[in-house]
């Protein structure tokens, strides 16, 4: 999130695509038009779009307690960003303000860095509004109200989900090493020492025991609450327990870059390495996963533009955050390739409906949000492309 919000002067190519007319400006100014046509829509209320169902144009909307309601703010703050224009900048400030109240109680789940970091978080960098500050710094303390010490992690899910044998056992899901950003961010804006040994905690333990030999995630840890033990890996949203789940492998990509720019530790560097190079040797010819990679119906299943989204995102910065050149070339020229299918007509939701992603799988288990356009793909590939321009003015 920090590499972005300066420095978008110029028309860029994109880099590392010699056959293409596209540029980074060519790509935000769809995602304009494509959220202009939303906001316009939602008129003076305060609803959440979600996800876009296949065959529909119409958004589905939440309140301000969803787990995704801090990703429509925080595009509207990359739109700001972007444009400078502050009509982005009201509404950004209008949908951030309507997440204030999830801090006047104790966080529900590990969703409050996903709520509020990539919203209010995004409002803060750019105006430094101390009201924002307040709102972050109050979310960090009460997302580690669910750190559980015997563990070493933070508590995903304080409810009844299947397989989890809560509230005796302590479960801890992929996609929380997302939510460390929160902690790492107010540790060193105010917080205490100990939300930064939380998040570091957080990320070692959950690199011991939710990845298997190859590097390969497991979307869920059920630990024993009492006494800090492993009991089991399973899945929620993937195939099978023992299957690679796609977004649960992208939000551990993602999750170990921004763990070692927090924190430098290399062990975190060499690992982001290891779960990234494990999933693009995985991926098919165009870079789009299958929503699991481990789908015996592969390849007549549905793909996940939301995952592909996020690991472009996260091998931007990666790139950048490496000394070996080679390495770091492989994982730009990636994350374009990425992006340039994100873009073509196979993917963008262009006149089909007003998001900026198709094909998006949300909780294919359940049925949910299958071949959906879905709100954090279109989060993770507006920040994407806000990268790639910031890097490619800096070269």
């Amino acid at each position: 999130m920090k590499l972005f919000i300066t420095g978008f002067l110029g028309a860029l190519l994109w880099c590392g695509c010699k056959s293409s007319s596209l540029n980074a400006d060519t790509g935000l100014q769809y995602c304009l038009r494509q959220a202009s046509k939303t906001l316009t829509k939602l008129e003076d209320t305060v609803n959440y779009p979600r996800s876009i169902a296949s065959g529909s144009k119409e958004w589905r909307y939440v309140n301000y307690r969803d787990w995704t309601s801090g990703f429509w703010p925080g595009i509207l703050w990359y739109a700001y960003a972007y444009s400078k224009d502050e009509k982005w900048k009201d509404a950004a400030d209008k949908y951030s303000k309507g997440l204030f109240p999830l801090v006047d109680s104790s966080a529900i789940d590990h969703d409050l860095g996903f709520q509020l970091y990539c919203s209010v978080g995004n409002g803060y960098l750019l105006t430094k509004n101390s009201s924002y500050k307040r709102v972050l710094l109050r979310a960090a303390d009460s997302l580690a109200g669910l750190y559980n010490p015997k563990v070493g992690t933070i508590l995903s899910w304080p409810r009844n989900v299947p397989g989890t044998d809560w509230p005796l056992r302590h479960n801890t899901i992929m996609d929380n090493m997302i939510n460390l950003e929160l902690l790492f961010w107010a540790s060193k804006n105010g917080g205490s020492q100990k939300l930064y040994d939380i998040a570091v905690n957080h990320a070692l333990v959950t690199m011991h025991n939710q990845f298997r030999p190859d590097y390969s995630s497991f979307h869920v840890v059920v630990y024993d609450t009492a006494t800090g033990k492993k009991i089991k890996a399973i899945t929620h949203q993937g195939y099978n327990d023992n299957s690679l789940w796609a977004r649960g492998q992208a939000w551990a990509i993602y999750g170990y870059t921004m763990v070692y720019r927090e924190t430098k530790d290399l062990r975190f560097l060499d690992f982001a390495q290891k779960v990234t190079d494990i999933y693009l040797e995985r991926l098919p010819k165009d870079l789009i996963p299958y929503w699991d990679f481990d789908d015996p119906a592969i390849p007549n299943v549905t793909r996940d533009a939301s995952a592909a989204a996020v690991v472009a995102s996260a091998l931007l910065e990666l790139s950048t955050l490496l000394t070996d050149k080679g390495k770091a070339e492989k994982y730009y020229d990636k994350a374009v390739g990425m992006l340039m299918e994100l873009s073509s007509e196979r993917y963008q939701s262009r006149n089909v409906n007003d998001a900026f992603l198709l094909h998006s799988t949300g909780h294919k288990p359940n049925g949910s949000e299958v071949d959906a356009s879905i709100i954090y793909a279109d989060y993770y590939y507006i920040e994407a492309i806000l990268r790639l321009k910031n890097i490619s003015s800096k070269q």
